[in-house]
């Protein structure tokens, strides 16, 4: 029987979904952020096929979504995240959970912050040789290993997480470099250059790969480098919008934004919901 993994946009959605399962006689296990992730999450829930189901139909439950659940290799720190006096980042909380189209081992995710990181991206560029900055847009992305970050203001993409706690551990990287950077940022000179961007694989990696030539280029590689160079637009890809590929858009279009392929402002209007 397979086993789902769902977490909450906060603690409160997580304890009626607890009540509920144990009012039910469901059995569910808890995976909790605290105490170092305390900050960028609401503890996670493991069911089963009816558990799930049960959840599913509780109209009055937001839940962030659904991944397979993978057990975590990683334990929770013992130990509270630090403090900083002037916070810019805030708290986090995973609004959206779903499997990641490039890689369905591992899970992507969507986190909004109480706090605004936009004065802070020009200092975290300067100290990051290997981030992408477009303030146009205005968007930082870099790696983490393997795992994608594409950062907002208020917004935290992460593709390719290993599980929940991996994903906890990025958030909470994330709050504090953002933190550490923004307190130390006097003696920082900031920078607006675009240094270098993602590799054009990344695109790739979420297209339908069929190489239909409806976009007018012989391959889905071909494609991906002129999305990549800026020669063409994502919509161009007919398969995922307007397609039977359409459940690829949310994630390509999330790649893009990072890549300054589009706008925050164009990935609204051309399907990206704030969740």
């Amino acid at each position: 029987m397979t086993r789902w993994l769902t977490t909450f946009p906060d603690s409160q959605a997580f304890e009626m979904a607890l009540k509920g399962l144990e009012q039910a006689a469901l059995a569910a296990e808890v995976i909790r952020p605290e105490p170092k992730y305390r900050l960028v999450g609401a503890p996670a829930l493991v069911v089963d096929d009816e558990g799930r189901d049960f959840l599913g139909e509780k109209r009055d439950l937001t839940c962030s979504g659904w991944v397979e659940y993978r057990p975590t290799e990683r334990p929770v720190p013992d130990e509270e995240p630090p403090i900083f006096s002037e916070d810019v980042f805030g708290r986090a909380a995973i609004m959206v959970l779903a499997p990641c189209v490039a890689d369905e081992t591992r899970i992507r995710l969507i986190a909004h912050i109480t706090g605004d990181m936009a004065e802070v991206f020009p200092y975290l560029n300067a100290v990051m040789e290997t981030a992408s900055y477009i303030k146009s847009a205005p968007v930082l992305t870099f790696m983490d290993g393997y795992r994608m970050i594409s950062l907002s203001p208020r917004r935290i993409t992460v593709a390719r997480a290993d599980e929940i706690v991996d994903a906890w551990r990025v958030l909470e990287m994330i709050r504090y470099q953002v933190n550490r950077v923004w307190q130390q940022r006097a003696t920082i000179q900031p920078s607006d250059a675009l240094r270098q961007r993602p590799p054009a694989l990344e695109i790739l990696k979420r297209l339908p790969r069929t190489n239909c030539r409806a976009c007018g280029e012989p391959t889905c590689t071909a494609f991906a480098c002129k999305v990549y160079e800026g020669a063409s637009s994502i919509e161009q890809c007919k398969a995922v919008f307007g397609g039977k590929y359409g459940y690829l858009k949310e994630a390509l279009l999330e790649v893009c934004r990072g890549l300054g392929a589009i706008t925050e402002k164009d990935s609204v209007k051309k399907g990206i919901k704030e969740e």
